[in-house]
């Protein structure tokens, strides 16, 4: 009788045990399918539901638009563009701060104040610059390597557009990147470079095949991040260009609050939900651990 009770107690204990940590989970989950799942639901359904029933208009009614196209266009080129330049920024920056320089903490903080700055504070900071009587065009027409200035802004000149928001979005997020990368750096064991030196091999050859190997976890986490970011970018280029140079996420605001049509804004946010989902699924895909393939 009492090996049966003890018996009976002990997969009592076990049974609490191993519940324990989703009731633990149980507040985040809740609190998370409120904030994130709800509205989720709710934008697929205004996206494939019309007076009828389920419908596809919403969505030929998007992809009829040109804007749309130009703006998927624009913003994946945006990625591709921004998101290598501010990793390989970043991780620079992180040797160097590895490298530990006179006033490296004055450096780290100069190099992310851009953090503490908004997305449309940033755009119309650049706006200033950039502008037909800005501060770049003043300093090269005093300069005499032009007469008027360069019209960067004008509807007419999509390359200079797009070279303003590059520039924009590499001063206002690449401080992200960095502390993440820096993060990521600081973590790696010194033995492992020490080492590396001792047995001859160069600067380049340690950080091919013992930095950055090491680094692949913060790496992945900054690119699915930087790219989730990017894929959202709005402002900024709202600031700068308006809708001469059409973004996704400007596009869902246009047809939410300009053409008052939630439904096709919703069918422009879940293809950013796709995108932003497929994006992440390569990084994690492409630099996983080679333990991890089997």
């Amino acid at each position: 009788m009492a090996e049966q009770t003890a018996t009976r107690v002990s997969r009592q204990s076990r049974r609490r045990i191993t519940s324990s940590p989703w009731l633990l989970l149980a507040p985040s989950i809740v609190l998370l399918a409120l904030l994130f799942g709800w509205p989720l639901v709710q934008g697929v359904l205004s996206a494939f539901s019309g007076d009828s029933g389920l419908t596809l208009g919403h969505w030929q009614r998007l992809f009829a638009d040109p804007y749309f196209l130009q703006a998927l266009r624009n913003t994946l080129l945006l990625i591709v563009v921004v998101v290598p330049i501010q990793l390989v920024l970043a991780l620079v920056m992180a040797l160097l701060m590895q490298a530990r320089p006179r006033f490296s903490g004055t450096h780290f903080y100069l190099w992310t104040i851009p953090l503490a700055v908004s997305e449309l504070a940033a755009g119309l900071v650049w706006l200033s610059v950039f502008a037909d009587r800005g501060y770049l065009n003043s300093f090269l027409v005093n300069l005499g390597l032009s007469e008027s200035g360069v019209q960067w802004l004008n509807y007419d000149n999509t390359l200079t557009m797009f070279i303003t928001v590059v520039v924009a979005e590499l001063w206002r997020a690449t401080s992200l990147v960095f502390v993440i990368v820096v993060a990521g750096v600081q973590m790696i064991p010194k033995d492992y470079d020490e080492a590396a030196q001792v047995f001859g091999a160069s600067m380049w050859q340690r950080l091919w095949h013992v930095t950055l190997p090491l680094l692949r976890p913060s790496l992945q986490v900054a690119l699915i991040l930087r790219t989730i970011l990017a894929l959202q970018a709005f402002a900024v280029a709202q600031a700068l260009t308006g809708r001469n140079f059409p973004l996704l996420v400007g596009e869902t605001y246009e047809w939410y609050v300009n053409l008052q049509n939630p439904a096709v804004a919703s069918a422009a946010a879940l293809v950013v939900l796709a995108l932003s989902l497929g994006t992440s699924l390569a990084y994690l895909r492409a630099m996983r651990q080679p333990d991890a393939t089997g």
